[in-house]
């Protein structure tokens, strides 16, 4: 079968752009008919490929026999945490034939490797099997997950040997300690991840300005007993505040589980499965429609629990580092 002719990417490749990505999102919609309909029309998704070219994105175009059948863009992030990084977003790619890809990312990424950008990311729906392989066969490998589900409809009652409350002031330290087991936990095997790292009282002075804050800044938080001590802890919020789920990732009306913990000692006794539930809890009483949470593909206990308590995936963060 003939190849596709690449090129660079341009304005004038928006159009039809727009048509890849809204065809894209509607058979997304077939397996998760929860994410956001408006990403259907045509002119709504070249909106969102149009803010990627100028935000500074730039990548190549797939031609057949005149027509625009695939595109690829990226763009960097000013963000230490991610290396030297270039981002495909949910909106830098669409393709009629998932191959396709393979062919933009070889016209695309010399000039992102040029300007040092050798950390590459890209997210791609989950349920498009073919388009994951065909990434896979670029080198990227999986590194996170985005999760989805719908909010349960009936009331949640914790089991017998667990409590599960509103933090108060006196938690503050051991909720201090919660903060700081999360990220170390995310630097052992065989997540191995970077990330920046903060002290228990660093930890501790922000969980003192959150008790000392006034008004409602739209976080909701949860602890979980065990034998009369805290031994875990969630923080939930709405997904708009999330800034990791935009555009084609965000469904509406949806909740976030942005944070759970648990203390290494007491991991084993169903308290994550708690917060998860607690928070799913407060998701129906608040009124939304969906639930979404993300995780590491690579920690074990994260990807276990959160895919155990009915989050399917929707999107994989994929991940390569150029030169290794």
């Amino acid at each position: 079968m003939p190849r596709p002719t690449t090129r660079p990417f341009t304005s004038d490749d928006l159009d039809a752009a727009g048509r890849l990505l809204a065809a894209r999102h509607t058979a997304l919609r077939t397996v998760e008919p929860l994410f956001d309909e408006r990403f259907e029309d045509p002119a709504v998704a070249r909106g969102e490929v149009e803010a990627l070219l100028a935000d500074g994105a730039t990548g190549a175009a797939a031609v057949e026999d005149g027509e625009v059948t695939g595109y690829l863009l990226g763009r960097h992030r000013d963000q230490p945490v991610w290396g030297p990084n270039l981002w495909v977003e949910a909106a830098g790619h669409a393709v009629r034939h998932a191959e396709t890809v393979r062919d933009l990312y070889s016209a695309a990424a010399p000039a992102w490797v040029e300007r040092g950008w050798d950390a590459h990311y890209a997210l791609v729906p989950a349920h498009d099997t073919s388009l994951v392989d065909a990434w896979f066969r670029l080198g990227f490998g999986q590194q996170h997950v985005h999760g989805i589900r719908d909010v349960p409809t009936e009331p949640w009652r914790p089991p017998a040997h667990l409590v599960v409350r509103a933090p108060r002031r006196e938690d503050v330290r051991t909720l201090a300690e919660l903060d700081v087991a999360l990220p170390a936990h995310q630097l052992l095997a065989p997540t191995f991840a970077a990330g920046e790292s903060f002290t228990v009282d660093e930890a501790v002075a922000d969980w003192e300005e959150t008790f000392d804050a006034e008004g409602d800044d739209g976080f909701w938080h949860v602890v979980v007993e065990h034998d009369g001590r805290v031994v875990g802890a969630a923080t939930a919020c709405s997904l708009e505040k999330s800034s990791g789920h935009q555009g084609l990732t965000r469904p509406p009306h949806a909740g976030f589980l942005g944070y759970a913990s648990v203390l290494p000692d007491a991991r084993g006794l169903g308290a994550g499965r708690a917060l998860g539930e607690a928070v799913l809890d407060w998701m129906r009483e608040t009124g939304f429609t969906s639930a979404v949470s993300d995780w590491r593909a690579t920690n074990l206990l994260s990807s276990r629990a959160w895919t155990a308590l009915g989050f399917r995936p929707s999107f994989y963060r994929l991940h390569r580092r150029i030169g290794y």
